[in-house]
């Protein structure tokens, strides 16, 4: 699982320790990774979340994209979304 953002990497690093967070981040900040897999960054001119399953072949198997956290909700994928994606798709 890797996540990916447009954020510089100092401030991907602050919410990663800020927020706990254990999986993979990427700071994309030019957008060419995005770009390559076909992953949009945004949404009506907004950063996106996105939250993309990558195969051991390499290809994009399973993506989310979160958008904006609304009334105070985080971004991130609920254990047992996580679990049946992965086993569905790996």
């Amino acid at each position: 699982m890797v996540s990916i953002a447009l954020d510089p990497l100092s401030d991907l690093a602050h919410d990663v320790a800020d927020f706990g967070i254990l999986s993979t981040y990427l700071s994309d900040r030019g957008g060419e990774v995005s770009e390559k897999y076909g992953i949009p960054l945004t949404h009506g001119g907004e950063p996106g979340h996105i939250f993309v399953l990558v195969g051991q072949d390499g290809l994009v198997k399973w993506v989310k994209d979160y958008g904006a956290p609304e009334n105070g909700s985080l971004m991130y994928v609920e254990t047992d979304e996580l679990y049946g994606e992965v086993s569905q798709r790996l």
